[in-house]
C-alpha cells in the first residue's frame, strides 16, 4: 500500500474515533392522526418525507408543517451532507448542520435519510481539482465515507451511496472519479458504506432513469456490477423530477420500479416534485399537476418494495427548481404561503381512498410490502349479531381475502365491516375497518 494510502487511512480512523452522534433511541410508535405520512403508512408504506435544511428552521410557518409528524415521517437533509458542505477539506468536517437536521428530526420522532456520499457534483476543491493516482483517490473516497457514516452509524435509514454516476444515454460521467477509477469507483464506494455502517440501506439514486429506458438499462447494470462484487447494495432511488404533463404514466412508472426489485432490491421516490412548465399555471395545468403526483403515489403502492416517497422541499417558498431552471416552478405540493394545492389535496383524497377500501393482508398483494410493510394484525371479534346487511368487497380485496374466507362481509350498525371466517379451526370475525380507519 502506497504510504499516502495508508496515512489517510490512518488520517480516518483518527477524525471517526473524534466524532459520533449517539445511539438512536427507541423507535416512535405510529402516527394516528391524518396527514401524508400516516395515510402512506396506513396504506401500507414505510414513510412519507420530505427535504429540510437549516436555513428553513427560522421560519415558524415553514416548521408548524415540518414538525408534524403525520404529515413528514422522514427527513432528508437538503444539502449539508453533500461533499463540499460536511468535507470542505481533507482533515476538516463539519457535522454541525446535519446534527441540527437529526437533532429535529428524532425530536419530532421522525426517520432520517441520508444523502449523499460519492457524487460529481457540490466537491470541494481538493476533491474536484486535486491531482489523483488511483490509490490516492482511492483512499481519500473511503476516507470520507468512513468518517461521515460512521458519525451517523446507526442514526441513518439509508445512504444514498453513489449519485447520479449517468448521463441521460446510459453513459457514465466524465467525473474525477470515472476518470480515475473507471467503474471501479462504484464498487468501492458501496463497500466502504457497507463497511462504516452495516445496519443503513444502501442505495444508487439517479434522476431520469422513469424517462431514459438506456439510463435505466444502464442502473441496472450499476446494480449488477456492485452485486457481482459480493457487496451490499439494498435500494434504488428515483429522484422523480418531474414536468407537469410529462410525468410518466403509473405502467410506465411500476414497469421501471421492477426493473430493480426483480434485482432483490427496495425502491423509493426519493426526491420527488413535479414543476410547471410555465407560471403562473392555468387551471388544466393545476389539474394536471393534481392527476400526476397522484400517478407516482399510486405508482408506489402498486410496488410491495417502494417504501417510500420523499418530497423535495414541500413549498415552493424553498423549491430548487426557479433558481436552477428559470421559467419553471410551483413544483411543490405547499404554495409559497404554505397554503396546500389542489394536488396535495388530491393525494391526501387518494390515500384516503386507499385506507378506506383495504383489506388487512400480509406477505405479497396490494396492501403490504417487504421492507418496510405494515402488517395489520386482524382483530377477533365476536360473530356480528347486528348486521344490516351482506357486501360485495372489490375482486382484487375479495381474492386476497379468499383463503381466510368462509362467509359474505357484513356492516355492522356500528359501521365496522366484519369478515367471518376461521383460523384454525376457530370461527371469528376480522374487523376490517371501522369508517375510514384501517386497523
Amino acid at each position: 500500500m502506497a504510504p499516502v494510502v495508508r496515512n489517510l487511512m490512518i488520517l480516518s480512523g483518527l477524525l471517526v474515533s473524534a466524532v459520533g452522534v449517539a445511539a438512536q433511541a427507541t423507535p416512535p410508535s405510529p402516527p394516528t392522526a391524518q396527514g401524508l405520512h400516516s395515510l402512506f403508512v396506513a396504506a401500507g408504506k414505510l414513510y412519507w418525507g420530505t427535504a429540510i435544511e437549516t436555513n428553513n428552521f427560522n421560519d415558524s410557518a415553514y416548521l408548524a408543517i415540518a414538525n408534524n409528524r403525520n404529515e413528514f415521517g422522514m427527513y432528508v437533509p437538503e444539502n449539508s451532507q453533500k461533499w463540499e458542505e460536511i468535507q470542505p477539506a481533507l482533515t476538516d468536517f463539519e457535522f454541525t448542520n446535519p446534527d441540527a437536521v437529526l437533532a429535529r428530526a428524532r425530536a419530532n420522532g421522525q426517520m432520517f435519510r441520508c444523502h449523499t456520499l460519492t457524487w460529481h457534483s457540490q466537491l470541494p476543491a481538493f476533491v474536484a481539482n486535486g491531482t489523483w493516482t488511483r490509490d490516492t483517490l482511492a483512499a481519500v473516497i473511503v476516507a470520507h465515507i468512513t468518517n461521515v457514516m460512521t458519525h451517523y452509524r446507526g442514526l441513518c435509514y439509508a445512504w444514498d451511496v453513489v449519485n447520479e454516476a449517468l448521463n441521460d444515454n446510459g453513459t457514465f460521467r466524465n467525473s474525477v472519479f470515472f476518470r480515475t477509477l473507471g467503474t471501479d469507483f462504484i464498487p468501492l464506494s458501496f463497500a466502504a458504506a457497507s463497511r462504516a455502517d452495516p445496519s443503513a440501506r444502501l442505495y444508487y439514486n439517479d434522476f431520469n432513469l422513469e424517462t431514459s429506458p438506456r439510463k435505466a438499462a444502464a442502473a441496472v447494470r450499476i446494480v449488477q456490477l456492485v452485486q457481482a462484487a459480493n457487496i451490499p447494495i439494498h435500494g434504488l432511488g428515483f429522484q422523480a423530477h418531474f414536468r407537469v404533463g410529462q410525468t410518466p404514466n403509473r405502467t410506465s412508472l411500476i414497469a421501471t420500479q421492477n426493473l430493480f426489485t426483480t434485482l432483490g432490491l427496495e425502491v423509493a421516490f426519493s426526491e420527488l416534485d413535479i414543476a410547471h412548465l410555465s407560471l403562473p399555471p392555468n387551471s388544466t395545468s393545476i389539474q394536471r399537476q393534481s392527476d400526476d403526483y397522484v400517478t407516482v403515489v399510486s405508482a408506489c403502492l402498486a410496488v410491495p418494495k417502494c417504501v417510500g416517497i420523499t418530497l423535495w422541499q414541500f413549498t415552493d417558498k424553498y423549491s430548487w427548481i426557479p433558481s436552477t431552471f428559470p421559467g419553471l416552478g410551483d413544483a411543490c405540493l405547499y404554495t409559497s404561503n404554505f397554503t396546500k394545492k389542489p394536488a396535495y389535496s388530491a393525494v391526501s383524497s387518494f390515500l384516503q381512498s386507499v385506507v378506506a377500501t383495504a383489506a388487512p393482508a400480509q406477505g405479497t398483494g396490494r396492501f403490504a410490502n417487504g421492507t418496510g410493510s405494515k402488517t395489520v394484525t386482524p382483530m377477533v371479534v365476536a360473530a356480528p349479531a347486528t348486521a344490516t346487511g351482506v357486501m360485495t368487497l372489490p375482486a382484487d380485496i375479495a381474492g386476497e381475502l379468499a383463503p381466510f374466507v368462509t362467509s359474505p362481509p357484513v356492516r355492522t350498525s356500528a359501521g365496522a365491516v366484519v369478515i367471518v371466517g376461521k383460523r384454525k379451526g376457530v370461527l371469528v370475525g376480522v374487523v376490517v375497518m371501522v369508517g375510514a380507519l384501517l386497523l
